[in-house]
């Protein structure tokens, strides 16, 4: 086969110029033309676990080991959780393989997690023969119709020519605009089948999707008016400050403003934890001043964030004495739950340099004092106690506490689902973004061990702690034979209180402690590490503590440290479900 047209010999340089260049076509097979795919989007590391459906693109992956980085995970779930931690920590697209049938389905939920959580993935999943569609063949599901309300998009290829722009659009899709999950489903034929490839082209424009709303100044003008006339304006910040990589503008518009700012979980580090202006987190086990004075402020900034029930709480009574600009590159959201009175569509790291321009320099200082005194009111009824305990309890508050003392704000810390990720949110300190890794919007149990393992080969190079409960960690533990198998250096830290801790608190508060198969029971953690030879300790004497975490820290690979800490300690402030955010309850 000739893989090009001979180009005749010319003698100058302009007619030299005048030749467009030829494609350079090869044969290759549809399993080879997704890596290369790969390989020209940037990925350098790849989740996924093999099968008979995806065997051919496993077989092509051998000759590609040297440039492509596969990590064999222990579950499908745990191999996209990975994928999540790998785009939370590094900014990038991860990537996921899985068999059809079951292997598609054990990514249902991790899909779920990153659509709500609008985090970059694509997941490439095989099929069986196209000839067999529909015919209820070994291992066949339809996983288009089953992942299209997890997934920003999705997409069955048949044959193999569609695989390189069919990938060029998942990545793009996945990558642009407000992030989220897209996955490729590729028959087996598609897989084995030889095309002449001629290279593959970024997807850059699709038509009829607008990844990002056209910058309106007429509004960015109004918001500034509105901003300018504020007695008691508060900004609310969430992760599109990160996701749209504009920390640094943020900042400067904080600054600028004067304005306290409170973030909610999945913001928290876009801003330094220790920063002036920063007032602290919102939501249903948030600080007392940001929720209370959420109803006390006349002008309400909402950048990046969606208005989640777990932060308003009853809408009907949140926040309606303020008028509310919202920033946002997602127009659905903007009038979902709260109406705006000032709409800025767009990219923030676009919006907030208009705005930041168009205000004038300010302080409130008897605004702020008011949140200083909100969270003295906090200290002395909440935070003192949780974070230096007179009882023989070792509190999950302490725990952070002396971590931070020994990280100095610079790790990245994964949390999993429960109290100890509202502890964690509440008292980790954080220098930099991309530091709390955390399952926000779905809350799924199990994210943790996987997405602290993604998080670390996202950032080789910081300190990865995974911060994980009794409960969660036995969902997910299999994934230790990831990291023996990998060498991931993350730090486990299990704070194991007997319970599922959260439910618990919620019987205790509102089912008259009538405590339901909460009291779960755990194996030996350390023990099992060791199996997976991993090294550990397990301390329930608080003069232990300090000494146990530096031990996890310093050590050179992976290490689990299990902390047992009082069994019915509860999270609070506290806004109970179904009650305004000034409701909030202190103890």
């Amino acid at each position: 086969m000739s893989n090009t047209t001979a180009t005749p010999k010319t003698t100058t340089t302009k007619s030299k110029a005048a030749q467009p260049t030829a494609p350079v076509v090869r044969e290759l097979s549809g399993s080879q033309a997704v890596l290369e795919a790969f390989l020209a989007e940037g990925v350098d590391t790849i989740f996924g676990y093999p099968g008979g459906a995806i065997m051919p693109i496993y077989d092509a992956l051998y000759d590609y080991r040297d440039k492509l980085n596969h990590i064999l995970v222990r579950h499908e779930q745990g191999g996209i959780h990975a994928a999540q931690g790998y785009a939370r920590a590094s900014g990038k697209t991860g990537v996921v393989f899985a068999t059809s049938g079951p292997g598609a389905t054990n990514l249902v939920t991790g899909l779920a997690d990153a659509m709500i959580d609008s985090t970059p993935v694509v997941c490439v999943t095989g099929q069986v023969f196209a000839h067999l569609l529909g015919t209820d063949a070994f291992q066949e599901t339809d996983v288009i119709n089953i992942t299209t309300p997890v997934t920003k998009w999705n997409y069955q290829v048949t044959d193999a020519t569609e695989i390189p722009a069919a990938l060029a659009k998942a990545f793009y899709i996945a990558g642009s605009g407000r992030p989220g999950p897209v996955l490729i489903d590729i028959t087996k034929n598609a897989q084995v089948q030889k095309f002449n490839y001629e290279g593959y082209e970024k997807c850059e424009h699709i038509r009829s999707y607008r990844p990002k709303p056209i910058v309106r100044k007429e509004y960015i003008a109004k918001a500034a008016e509105l901003i300018a006339e504020a007695k008691k304006p508060f900004i609310l910040f969430g992760q599109g400050v990160i996701l749209g990589k504009a920390e640094k503008e943020f900042q400067a518009f904080v600054e600028k403003s004067g304005i306290p700012a409170a973030w909610t979980i999945l913001g928290l580090s876009a801003l330094p934890t220790d920063h002036p202006l920063n007032v602290g987190m919102l939501g249903m086990h948030g600080n007392y001043g940001p929720n209370l004075l959420t109803n006390d402020c006349d002008v309400l900034i909402a950048v990046g964030m969606r208005f989640d029930d777990r932060v308003t709480g009853r809408l009907d009574k949140y926040a309606k004495q303020a008028k509310v600009i919202h920033l946002d590159i997602d127009p659905a959201e903007i009038d979902k739950n709260v109406k705006a009175t000032v709409p800025v569509w767009g990219d923030c790291k676009e919006t907030l340099p208009l705005l930041t321009e168009a205000i004038q320099k300010k302080t409130y200082p008897e605004w702020h004092q008011q949140f200083k005194d909100a969270y003295k009111q906090e200290v002395e009824a909440v935070i003192h106690d949780e974070l230096n305990p007179t009882s023989d309890d070792m509190t999950m508050g302490e725990v952070l506490r002396v971590l931070n003392e020994l990280t100095g704000g610079d790790a990245i810390i994964v949390t999993d689902v429960g109290q100890h990720q509202m502890v964690a949110c509440r008292y980790a300190r954080f220098n930099e973004s991309k530091s709390n890794i955390t399952s926000g919007g779905l809350g799924t149990m199990g994210f943790g061990l996987p997405a602290a393992i993604g998080a670390k080969f996202g950032a080789p190079d910081r300190t990865v702690v995974a911060i994980i409960g009794d409960g969660g960690f036995q969902m997910t533990l299999q994934e230790l034979g990831t990291i023996m198998q990998f060498g991931a250096a993350v730090k486990i830290l299990i704070l194991n209180n007997r319970f599922l801790g959260m439910v618990r608190q919620w019987q205790q508060l509102f089912h008259d402690k009538r405590y339901s198969f909460v009291d779960i029971t755990s194996p030996d953690f350390v023990a099992l590490a060791k199996a997976y030879y991993i090294e550990g300790q397990s301390i329930s004497d608080r003069k232990d503590l300090k000494n146990a975490l530096k031990a996890m820290l310093d050590h050179n690979g992976s290490y689990l440290l299990e902390v047992f800490t009082g069994k019915e300690n509860n999270v609070f402030p506290m806004v109970p479900q179904g009650c305004s955010v000034s409701e909030i309850r202190l103890k």
